[in-house]
């Protein structure tokens, strides 16, 4: 069994009025790779802080083995202004001791590669970075040290999928271990090979995939239900008994009636706090015709330094009422420019889109557009004043709606700039509920959302009745809630597919599957005419160009055989792959056109060296 490489034990967090955290151990080895998950709330980047280093425990300890390197990607980081994004990421990696020069320049190398590959700019400075480029530089600066325990809290928030994949590829290969807290349910069912469960204060642990949790978490939940309904029984007994008359005051039995005093403090200690669940009434869509909405021919573009960037050529689309479309493609591809213009918000360079009629949208904005950051969550909901709000034609004080999405009282009248990325969008989806609509368009709806908040918010759009577009990178959310895919292909190509996200990943494999046999036919095929030519054409003797070949293949052969050679010592390095995951794709490439190319030299010298042989001998 492998050395532990971090512990922390009986650990516990108080925030004041109560405990969050409460003897909480913990033991990481090298391999693990822990699916942690837990109700918003719970204490999971809390707990992810503590086991940082980030912050101290109220009480417990944690140690960390002598050389054992920890990296953490916080939900919020924090940034020092004007400093290039190479130059953050680099900061403290690069400056150790025993490091050489070379050594240096290849960290530099691998920080800007990954940077480049989450969709920035190595150069770029830290002054006025979104919150999605916060956390994807925060992401390459934990990635790029290649640490021995590596954290990462909600990683896949504010990127695309493609990243999100390949961010997968580069986790699966590493050898240290992980700690991984994510909404993504199908980011931890490819990487997780253990859970963490943070239920109640409690931590719980588990070997195996994530597709066990549920039914294990349940499992535990119905146990805990049925001790604690004992516990209340015998209770309700020791009770009724004190209550029987005089004899429970007798002396002999002030001893059961201290029994049962330390029964009621333990069923206080036991019982669960209250858990606060989002609750979401079903939602009524406004009346309107069959088509949503139709694009003819509609082609977009955005200026690009001198010139006009193509995003969208020739797209058509009908929608009808009550589909279920999902839109997918790589970032700064164009999908929320697409939705703007459906939804009639700019104009497409040529087409045009016509609104079907009663169209009433709901627009669920990725960047939040709608909410006032100056507003409160009480004037965001009544921005011409008042107490009331009207939901599903019943009026309902603004202060219970809010309840049911999750917010403290106090909150209601915060500033919106304060409140937390998961509470922002909670306010979002209280807002677009809260109005009358029949097309709901959710661009990227599920970032800081607890899986619990997106189950609801599954349910909610399986029973709606209107129509749904969904931009989103959740694959599992896409898998459980559209019918359709509009999927972003080159050159500004969008191509249509039924079913969710992973009958597209399907097809899309199946597709490339058959277009390599189809070359490989072809050039199989011509490479059998070139033969049949060769061997029917009569010659007393070799071209010019076949004894020029014949001298210079044996060359060419050696040459590519030991670059073959080289190439393989090379990826039979797997610290290769981990310090420079893109160089090494680039080389493994490389290496296997060789291979081909070895080949095709080697039949073609057999079959001239045969042919020369033969004219000889005639």
């Amino acid at each position: 069994m492998a050395s532990p490489l971090l512990s922390v034990s009986d650990l516990a967090l108080n925030l004041g009025d109560r405990w969050l955290l409460r003897h909480v151990s913990l033991v990481v080895s090298p391999g693990d790779r822990l699916a942690f998950v837990g109700r918003n709330g719970a204490g999971k980047s809390s707990l992810m802080k503590l086991i940082a280093g980030y912050t101290e425990p109220d009480e417990g300890s944690r140690w960390c083995a002598p050389y054992c390197s920890v990296a953490y990607l916080p939900q919020n980081p924090s940034f020092k202004a004007s400093m290039s994004l190479s130059s953050y990421v680099l900061n403290g990696l690069d400056n150790e001791p025993h490091m050489s020069v070379d050594d240096r320049r290849k960290l530099a190398y691998r920080a800007d590669a990954i940077i480049e590959r989450l969709g920035l700019v190595p150069g770029q400075m830290t002054d006025n970075l979104s919150g999605g480029e916060q956390r994807r530089v925060s992401l390459a600066k934990a990635l790029v040290s290649d640490p021995d325990v590596l954290l990462l809290d909600e990683p896949t928030n504010h990127l695309d999928l493609p990243t999100i994949e390949w961010l997968e590829n580069m986790l699966k290969a590493r050898k240290g271990a992980l700690i991984l807290i994510s909404h993504d349910r199908a980011f931890l069912r490819t990487l997780g090979n253990g859970i963490l469960w943070l239920n109640q204060g409690t931590l719980r642990r588990r070997q195996g995939a994530f597709d066990e949790f549920e039914d294990w978490s349940e499992a535990i939940i119905s146990e805990e239900a049925l001790r604690l309904h004992k516990l209340d029984k015998k209770i309700a007994e020791e009770t009724r008994w004190s209550h029987q008359g005089i004899s429970a005051r007798r002396k002999r039995n002030q001893g059961r009636l201290r029994d049962l005093q330390a029964l009621r403090l333990q069923r206080a200690r036991q019982a669960p706090s209250q858990i606060k669940e989002l609750t979401v009434n079903p939602i009524k869509a406004e009346t309107g015709g069959q088509v949503v909405l139709e694009a003819r021919d509609i082609s977009l573009s955005v200026s690009a330094a001198d010139r006009r960037r193509l995003l969208v050529q020739h797209f058509n689309l009908k929608i009808q009422r009550g589909d279920r479309l999902g839109l997918v493609g790589p970032n700064g591809v164009g999908k929320t420019t697409l939705v703007r213009a459906l939804l009639g918000e700019l104009a497409p360079d040529a087409g045009h889109v016509k609104a079907g009629y009663g169209l009433i949208p709901g627009y669920f904005d990725q960047n939040r557009a709608l909410l006032n950051q100056q507003a409160s969550p009480w004037t965001v909901l009544c921005p011409d004043g008042g107490d009331m709000v009207e939901i599903a034609g019943k009026p309902r004080h603004v202060v219970s709606y809010l309840r049911d999405f999750l917010f403290d009282d106090n909150k209601t009248t915060q500033k919106v700039s304060t409140l937390s990325g998961g509470e922002q969008n909670r306010l979002m989806l209280a807002f677009i509920f809260a109005q009358p609509h029949n097309f709901l368009v959710l661009d990227e709806p599920t970032n800081d959302l607890d899986m619990e908040t997106i189950d609801l918010l599954q349910e909610v759009i399986s029973e709606y009745d209107g129509t749904v577009l969904i931009v989103s990178h959740d694959r599992d959310f896409l898998d459980r809630t559209v019918t359709g895919l509009l999927a972003f292909e080159d050159n500004g190509r969008i191509i249509a597919h039924a079913g969710g996200y992973t009958d597209y990943l399907d097809r899309r494999r199946r597709q490339l599957d058959k277009q390599q046999q189809t070359q490989a036919d072809k050039k199989a095929g011509q490479e059998k005419t070139a033969q049949k030519k060769t061997v029917d054409r009569p010659k007393d003797r070799l071209s010019y160009k076949q004894t020029y070949l014949l001298e210079k293949l044996p060359n060419e052969m050696a040459t590519l055989t030991e670059k073959i050679t080289t190439a393989e010592q090379h990826l039979s390095d797997m610290t290769f792959f981990e310090q420079d995951p893109d160089s090494y794709q680039i080389l493994a490439e490389q290496t296997r056109q060789n291979k081909v190319n070895l080949q095709e030299k080697e039949k073609a010298w057999l079959e001239l060296a045969i042919l020369h042989e033969e004219l000889n001998s005639s």
